[in-house]
Order: C-alpha cells, then structure tokens, then sequence
C-alpha cells in the first residue's frame, strides 16, 4: 500500500513539474542555507572541547589600574604562571605561550613560519595534541628540542617519521622531539612548530609581573571551583609583598580573570593567540536559519495548500469510485513527504556545492565530511519530517471531509481562520525580509564608513617588512639602503604597526597637582617615525638622529633613547596643551624629554575610543620596515624591493604586507558576518516572494469567474491586476512596519560596538520600504497579469 501510495504521488508531481519544481526550488534553497549555517554554528561550539582536560584549563588575563586608567590584555607576565605553581595547591600545572613569525631552515631551504609557537614543558600534557611520534612528557624538555605538525614535516621531510632530524631556526639548531597532527580548525591555539618557552631571550622570560606579553593557561585540580580560586589569586595579588614587588601604589592594582578554555572564543573580550569568535554572531546566525527555514516551510505550506484546492475533481472522482478518506489522507501525506525528501537531497547536493562560498566568507575550511556530520543529518530528517506533516496536514483533512459532489463542483474554499493564517505567515515572512535589508545597509554603512575613516595616519601604499634578529645586526645599513631603492620615499621602523598596539606601559607625570600615574599603549620606534607615517603634528618635532643616546651613556636593557611624542590624549590626561607638553619631563622606567606631540591617530579598531598613546624612539626593539611608497604603480617598486631583499636578506623567503590590507582584517568578523546577512537576505526575499506567489495563486484560483465575469463586462488588465494586487498591500505594509522598529533597535545595539560609528538614516528605512514593495507588487502582478490575460470563457465554464 506504501509503495502505491508513492508511485502514484511520483506520477502526480511528475505531472505538475511546474508545481513540483516551485515547491521543491523553494524549500530545498531554504534547507541549504539552513545546512550551512549549522556546519558553521556547530564548528563555533565546538572549540576547544576535544582537549580532555578542556573543563580543568583556564586562560588568564590582565587587568591593572595605574593612576586613573585601566587596561585589559589577554597576555600576562612571565611571573604569573610559576609563581601560581608555586603557591596554590589548586594549580596542577601552567603553560606560558607566545607565537610568532620565525625562518625555518631545512638543508639547503629556508621557509617562513607564521606558526611558530614557544610553550612551557607541560603544554603536550595539558593539550590534547595528539602526539604521532615522541611522548607528551619529554617532547618540549630541553631547549633544542623543537616539535612539527604532520604537515610541516612532509613539507619539509617528506615523511612524518622526521624524529631527531635537524633543522635551524634564526640561526640556531634544533632536534625534532615529536610529530603532531595539526590542530584542528577549532582550536584557538594553532601551530606549526612548537619549541619550549625559555628560548625567548633571558630578558623576556625573566620572571615578572610586568611586560605583559605572554598569555597563560592553567590546568587546575579536578574540583576546583575556578570563580573562588580567581578570588584566591586577586586577594594574593593584593597582599603587600606582591604590590611592592610590582611597584604598585594608592589605588594601582593588579587583577587577573580566569576564563573556562571552552568559552575563550566566544565569550571572551581580550584577543588571544587568534582572533575571537563572537556569541552574539552565532546567536544572530542561529535566528537566521531558523527565519529561513521558517519562511521555506511556510511557503511549501502555502502553495500545497493552494494547489490542493484546484484538486477538486481529481478528488471527487476518487471520492466517487470508492476511496475511502484514509486513502486520500495518506495520498496527500505521501506526496508532501516525497517532495521535502527530493528538496532535502537536493538541499545537500546544493549546499555541498556551495561549501567553497561558506569557507571564502567565514575564513574556515570546512570539507564535505563536516556537512554529512550525524548530527548534521539527524536535524535534518527530523525537519523534513516535520514540515512534510505540517505542508500536507491542513489540505488533507480539509479536502478529505468534504463531500464527493461538493469536491467535483469546485466549490472548495477554505476557511476564513485558514487565510488568515496563512497571510500571518507572509506579514512574518516580509518582516524578516525588511528586517534583514535594514540590517544589511547599515552594517554596509558601517564598514564603508570605517574603511574610509580618516585614522590620523596615511594607510596606502605602506609597505610593511619583517626585521628579524640577524636582521637587527646590521639594522642601519638596511635601513639606509632602502631609502635608496627608487620608489621608496620614507622609511622608518616600529615594534607593532600603528593599525593595531597590544603593547601597554606606564608612565609618571608631574603637572601642576602633583605626580600623576598613567597606563598607556606604547610604540617603540625609529627616527622618522611620524613623518613616514603622515602623522600630524600639533607641537614640536619627529624622532631624530640626535635624538638618540651616543653608545657610551645606554643603560640597562639598551635604552637608546630619551625622547618621547605623546598624543594629544595622553598630553590632556596629564593637563598639558600640545605645546606646554614640550620639553617637559616624563618617566617610563628612565626619565626622559618630551620632543612632540601628534594628532590623536586611531591605534586600535574602531569598536574602542582613542586613550593615551606614548611614542618612544628605541630602535633597538623594532620588529617591522614601515616604508612609504611613491604615488604610481607599486608592482615596479615590489620588484625592486625583493630583489634588494634577495642579495641584503639571503637568509630568509621576501614577505611583505600592506598595511590597508592589515586594517582591514581588524573588521574580518563585520565584514563577513556583513556578507553572510547580504546573501541571507536575498535568500529571505526570493522566498518571501515565493510566498506570495502561492499567495496569489489561491487568490486568483479563488476568483477565477470573478476575474472572467469583469473581463466580460469590459475590465481592462490593469484594473483586474489592482484587484488582485491591492488585496496584498495591507500584508506588505504590515509585514514593513513590524520589521522597522525591530531592525531600528538591533542596528543601534550592534552599532553601539563600535566607539566610532555612523547614524542609521531614515533613507536606508526608506530604500528597504520601496524595495520590498516593489518585488511584492511585481511578484503577485506576474500572477494576476496571467489571470487577467486569460479566456474569460473557460473561467466561467465551470458548470
């Protein structure tokens, strides 16, 4: 009986390919998108729960207060980790971690590796890496011991079994200790060599609260509450040997938070060793498959509905040979049930097609395993159950109750209670497309407006080049050669690049009411930073060569300078217009002159408000060549540049960045996310419209001698089409002014993230208002136009 049931569901829609293809196009789009949507919420919630130990590991982060200023960082001190081992009981073991970008050499090649990672000896056997040659215990105990991925030691063995083979990094040499798979794409801590953290420089990995630089995890005993045990180490941190130790005065402290290693990526302020994911995109993106997929089974619902309707004789013929209403009943199931499992493959096979798209725009790299995941697929049964029962329910107890005369006469109209459902369902849909739209031209606003913005330095045609330590040897000869290259107009040097400053510091000030304590973010630079850069300055000068030390007055630590610029913020914190800050004197550790003040230029994103900056002359601890090109096409100047890089800098590949592209990635997530709800959204409108196109197919089925009857007395086709076409504007009207406020609302939350941001305008509302109206009318006239355009004679010949 089931398969009859089937086989002749299959003839039916067969035959009615229009029908079949409308309903089956529509939900399986819907499904897609919902699919896709999942592989990528799913893979967010994921992170970082494979570890065994994920429930025990927490990550600490940095808060201090000096003076009237308080700054969070992800990183910490070298002291904190051992100095916790040492003290609580509740600490099982820590790891300090660092990643940077090194030179890699192989034999005869050199590679350069973003993935560089410094860990401390216990990493292995707090991660649950899995280790495919070596041992967790002993991987990371020695300083030339150095551990690869899979990938790195076929890339650069060509076998993984590489264990004690050779190879140098910056110039020192290493014994490959363990081979361990790569990390998965949902672990924040990713990697491609891994060597133990005290071959960092001795400076860098003495034990300190301060140079903040390194960001730690914890493992803790089994049983321990983590919320009284972060108690425990702020009270110890407020004890008064530690605040001495830490140089900490009046109302200056020092605080640590502990995050659970599972909510760091989505939960957590401060960026770690990647950046952050974020709970509400996944929140917004949850709402969204849910909104599609509601709007796909509603407009399945509709248009089965609609068509079950023109069934009428069908159903009366089968009422009159004998089919029982069971019989009929399971009919229309079977038929429901088939097209939601065609249009569900068909969703598969779509979103398979369109993983590449999803990986382009969430900057993942999911593969077709990850959408054929159990979960994955157990969802979507359940949701093709489930809407193939809703669609087919309604028209199959409607239409089964009725009698077999009534059924063959045509007069089958269904109720009131039952169009007014259905039009609900298109003032939802609608409302979600408005919604949708308003969201998109903002947040299309917002990036415009910060890829525009004016940051307080030149962005374009900066070209940003690696110093590394054999780099720094013969850093002033490097440096002078560039200047020299033709298409190079400025050239300076900084630790960090101006789009985006983690270093933090502090200084002492003394105005008129007395010393004065200030966190800061700081920049160590070379001469010519400010000009190179296009900065504005309000008072004094740039960073010269006589603003540097002669070598028989450095200090400790190789201070090469006493010289400082300031922005236009620090200089107001401490009471200082730009030109009363000159000469005065500063402390940072040395005390030194302060030599310029600039304009305020944007240091960080845009979601946080310009704070006090310190721009300090050390070129000792630059990291980077900023180099400012000439105005004309850079491909000539890049040619040049490497091959001065090829025969100055033999020991490492030529890598170079842009720094408007490096701003850019600051807003990777916005950007995305900003795709992601474009597309999203046309997806809501073709099937809202889709919607109403079933809408308008019962209507027009419902007055089809109406319609013939008017065309007899003289009714023009414009006329018949506002007949039909006005009914739908009290929906689309409706279904707008819902959405307006709720977007209005959301928009302001979203932008109110952002420090510096742009003002929703009433256009934007206006410009989705005229748009949504526009693709309803034009939806529901090509309906009505068909209607119009028929023969008024085979309407009314019904009898």
């Amino acid at each position: 009986m089931i398969k009859t049931y089937f086989i002749t569901a299959w003839r039916y829609l067969k035959k009615h390919r229009a029908y079949t293809a409308i309903n089956m196009i529509g939900l399986s789009i819907g499904l897609a998108a919902c699919l896709l949507i999942m592989v990528y919420i799913r893979h967010e919630l994921r992170y970082d729960t494979f570890h065994t130990n994920a429930d025990q590991i927490v990550r600490a982060t940095f808060e201090y207060k000096m003076g009237n200023t308080i700054q969070e960082a992800a990183t910490t001190g070298a002291k904190l980790g051992p100095e916790a081992k040492r003290v609580f009981p509740q600490v099982k073991d820590y790891a300090r971690t660092y990643l940077s970008t090194q030179t890699v050499a192989v034999g005869n090649q050199t590679f350069e590796e973003s993935g560089f990672l410094y860990a401390d000896t216990a990493f292995f056997q707090m991660f649950s890496f899995s280790l495919l040659e070596g041992t967790a215990s002993s991987a990371l105990t020695g300083p030339d011991k150095i551990v690869l991925t899979r990938s790195l030691a076929q890339k650069y063995f060509g076998t993984i079994h590489t264990m004690d083979k050779q190879l140098e990094v910056a110039g020192k040499a290493y014994t490959v200790s363990a081979i361990c798979e790569d990390p998965p794409t949902y672990s924040q801590i990713k990697f491609g060599l891994v060597t133990n953290f005290m071959n960092l420089s001795a400076y860098s990995t003495r034990e300190q609260w301060w140079m903040a630089n390194w960001v730690t995890y914890f493992q803790l005993v089994p049983g321990t509450e983590q919320a009284a045990f972060n108690e425990r180490l702020n009270a110890y941190m407020q004890t008064e040997s530690i605040r001495n130790e830490a140089g900490l005065e009046g109302g200056d402290y020092i605080r640590f938070h502990l995050e659970p290693l599972g909510k760091v990526h989505l939960y957590a302020k401060q960026q770690g060793l990647e950046p952050n994911g974020n709970i509400n995109y996944v929140y917004m993106f949850g709402g969204l498959a849910f909104l599609i997929l509601l709007i796909g089974a509603t407009n399945y619902t509709n248009l089965a509905t609609a068509q079950s309707v023109s069934r009428g004789a069908e159903i009366g013929m089968r009422k009159t040979m004998g089919a029982t209403r069971k019989v009929i009943f399971w009919q229309f199931m079977s038929e429901s049930v088939l097209v939601v499992f065609l249009a569900g493959i068909l969703a598969c096979l779509l979103a398979a097609l369109l993983l590449p798209v999803l990986n382009q725009v969430s900057n993942r790299q999911f593969i077709l395993s990850d959408l054929l995941e159990l979960q994955t697929l157990g969802w979507l049964f359940f949701v093709l159950i489930g809407v193939g029962f809703l669609a087919g329910i309604y028209p199959a107890l409607f239409i089964t109750r009725l009698k077999a005369l009534q059924v063959m006469k045509g007069s089958v109209k269904l109720g009131k209670a039952s169009l007014t459902f259905r039009q609900s369902l298109i003032i939802l849909q609608f409302a979600v497309s408005v919604f949708l739209i308003v969201i998109t031209l903002i947040m299309t606003q917002q990036m415009d407006f910060m890829q525009h913005k004016q940051l307080g330095y030149q962005k374009e045609k900066m070209l940003v080049l690696p110093i590394d330590r054999k780099m720094g040897e013969q850093y002033v000869a490097l440096r002078e050669s560039l200047k020299n290259i033709q298409g190079v107009e400025s050239v300076t040097a900084a630790t960090e690049t101006p789009e985006f400053v983690q270093w933090t510091d502090g200084v002492v000030a003394t105005n008129e009411n007395g010393e004065k304590s200030i966190s800061v973010k700081a920049m160590p630079v070379d001469i010519g930073f400010t000009e190179t850069m296009g900065m504005q300055l309000l008072a004094g000068k740039d960073f010269k060569e006589n603003d540097l030390l002669p070598e028989n007055e450095k200090q400790e630590f190789e201070i090469s300078s006493r010289a400082f610029i300031l922005n236009e913020a620090l200089a107001k914190e401490i009471g200082w217009t730009p030109d009363q800050a000159i000469g005065q004197s500063l402390t940072r550790g040395y005390e030194g002159k302060v030599v310029g003040v600039v304009k305020d230029f944007h240091y960080q994103s845009l979601h946080d408000p310009i704070g006090p900056m310190l721009i300090f002359l050390e070129p000792n601890f630059v990291k980077s060549f900023v180099i400012r090109l000439k105005s004309g096409d850079v491909n000539p100047q890049l040619n040049q540049i490497e091959q001065w890089w090829k025969s100055r800098v033999p020991h490492r590949p030529f890598s170079y960045r842009f720094l408007d592209n490096s701003y850019e990635k600051l807003y990777d997530q916005e950007s995305r996310s900003s795709f992601l709800f474009s597309s999203m959204s046309v997806i809501a409108i073709l099937l809202a419209c889709l919607g109403l196109f079933g809408l308008a197919s019962y209507s027009v089925l419902q007055r089809t001698r109406e319609i013939g009857i008017r065309k007899v007395l003289g009714a023009g086709t414009f006329s018949i089409v506002w007949i039909v076409a006005k009914q739908f504007l009290p929906i689309v009207l409706i279904g707008i002014a819902i959405a307006i406020p709720v977007a209005w609302l959301v928009i302001h939350q979203w932008l109110n993230d952002f420090a510096y941001r742009v003002e929703p305008s009433v256009f934007v509302v206006i410009i989705a208002f005229v748009s949504v109206l526009i693709l309803s009318f034009a939806t529901v006239g090509i309906k009505a136009l068909g209607a119009a355009n028929s023969n008024p004679l085979k309407n009314l010949r019904t009898d």
